[in-house]
């Protein structure tokens, strides 16, 4: 399944939840702590996207959009009830 997330680094705390925009598909909010430099930001979003779904990191990658905010996400075997919830969250 591939999500749009808009990713916003260097954030307070990691946080997954909440829709950017009002655009359709709906574009999920990724906050994380880490800066946009040599990767750090991609691998936290990764990282968090995969624990906010309860999925390996293996099953989460970026298809498009490596060095943009808006990110492009292939998920393996997501819930898309999950997914919704999130988008719902903040």
């Amino acid at each position: 399944m591939r999500i749009v997330v808009r990713v916003s680094p260097k954030a307070h705390a990691t946080r997954v939840g909440g829709r950017y925009g009002d655009s359709e598909p709906p574009v999920l909010v990724i906050r994380v702590t880490a800066p946009a430099v040599d990767g750090k930001a991609n691998a936290a979003t990764i990282e968090a996207l995969a624990q906010a779904l309860d999925l390996p990191r293996s099953r989460v990658q970026i298809v498009a959009g490596e060095h943009a905010r808006t990110k492009v996400m292939e998920v393996e075997a997501a819930d898309p009830e999950a997914i919704a919830a999130l988008l719902r969250k903040y």
